[in-house]
């Protein structure tokens, strides 16, 4: 009797365990679906290929897009992955294949620490090393602030990764006589290339949308990209500003930034996730 008491109880909490697991995502898509709505509902008016395709206009003059600012936020965040990338992934690489236990627990707090960094502190840094020595505001110190904010989330999320690889891949490679670093590039990487590619999304998605670092560093500009050492557009910036200006039509300009925002993350996290599919085919 106890024995069968105990596996009905058993079974009721799996059951409620399945039911709280189950409303959590639905919660998780219900708060997407409201952020896409709410930002589609209120921008629709100047969703248009004008909006993606034409330059900001001033004040007063009909219509006006953001393609500079989209043209801008695609290279910030590039410049900031080439940046970040190699240094987070050898981090990661280090930190799960040769890193002692003292070396790899000072790196893993440093990380975490350096994650937890609101991005207004990054940027007031970025600001002090390099905008004040270059005294000019620039999308090159605005890429590096960025790659600032990348780093710990691609070195922690790859070294999760690589650990995840079965220790009996590691033993069968040493035991065919390969080196070391072959056998982390050659059998390691492949089998957790799934995850650092998404340790890499969610740290291309964290600072798409970031802000704060770009008022200290790229300004932002009314004439377009005109090179790593000017001042420099970004979707944020542009948000940020119209949204906090009295005009009607540049927050509803603004909305329609957020909704192409969204969409621009959420469509390289599709490709990203399709990808990684075919590679672990």
């Amino acid at each position: 009797m106890k024995m069968y008491d105990s596996y009905f109880s058993r079974r009721q909490i799996s059951r409620l365990m399945l039911i709280l697991c189950g409303c959590a995502a639905g919660i998780v898509i219900i708060v997407l679906v409201l952020i896409l709505g709410y930002t589609l509902v209120n921008g629709i008016s100047y969703l248009s290929l004008d909006f993606i395709t034409q330059p900001s206009k001033p004040v007063g003059e009909v219509g006006g897009g953001m393609r500079d600012d989209i043209y801008g936020t695609f290279i910030l965040v590039g410049l900031a992955s080439v940046i970040a990338l190699p240094i987070g992934l050898m981090a990661g690489i280090f930190l799960a294949e040769f890193a002692g236990p003292k070396a790899a627990a000072a790196i893993r707090f440093a990380a975490d620490i350096l994650a937890g960094v609101p991005s207004i502190i990054v940027g007031v840094f970025a600001y002090a090393l390099l905008v004040r020595p270059m005294h000019s505001y620039s999308a090159l110190s605005a890429g590096i602030a960025l790659a600032i904010i990348m780093i710990p989330v691609v070195a922690r999320t790859a070294e999760e990764a690589l650990r995840l690889v079965p220790n009996s891949q590691r033993e069968a490679a040493m035991a065919l006589g390969i080196s070391r670093w072959r056998m982390t590039l050659g059998v390691i990487m492949p089998g957790a290339v799934t995850g650092i590619i998404t340790g890499i999304m969610l740290a291309v998605a964290r600072i798409a949308g970031e802000t704060a670092p770009l008022i200290f560093t790229a300004l932002g500009s009314a004439f377009g990209v005109q090179g790593l050492s000017e001042p420099i557009g970004a979707l944020p910036l542009q948000i940020y500003r119209y949204a906090l200006s009295p005009y009607s039509d540049w927050q509803k300009q603004a909305w329609a930034a957020a909704f192409v925002l969204v969409i621009l993350v959420l469509g390289i996290n599709i490709v990203v996730r399709l990808v990684s599919s075919r590679k672990k085919i």
